[in-house]
């Protein structure tokens, strides 16, 4: 079975998570920049559950939080 991973538009580095619809509906997300590490497997539930609260702004950053680390 091939899985065909995608990655957003807005990728401009090429080093960004890749997302993959299996066969069996379930959501598969790996990191580009090291394919060795095993990929996340979602069901379709869940996966749905995330991106409406990615889209609801439930994830986003406060201001500074990427200075904090």
């Amino acid at each position: 079975m091939r899985i065909n991973y995608r990655q957003s538009s807005f990728c401009s580095t090429g080093a960004c998570v890749q997302v993959a619809v299996l066969d069996n509906g379930d959501v598969s997300l790996r990191d580009s920049k090291d394919l060795s590490v095993a990929p996340h497997t979602y069901t379709p539930q869940e996966w749905v559950a995330f991106t409406a609260g990615v889209k609801n702004g439930e994830f986003d950053l406060v201001p500074g939080a990427l200075l904090d680390r």
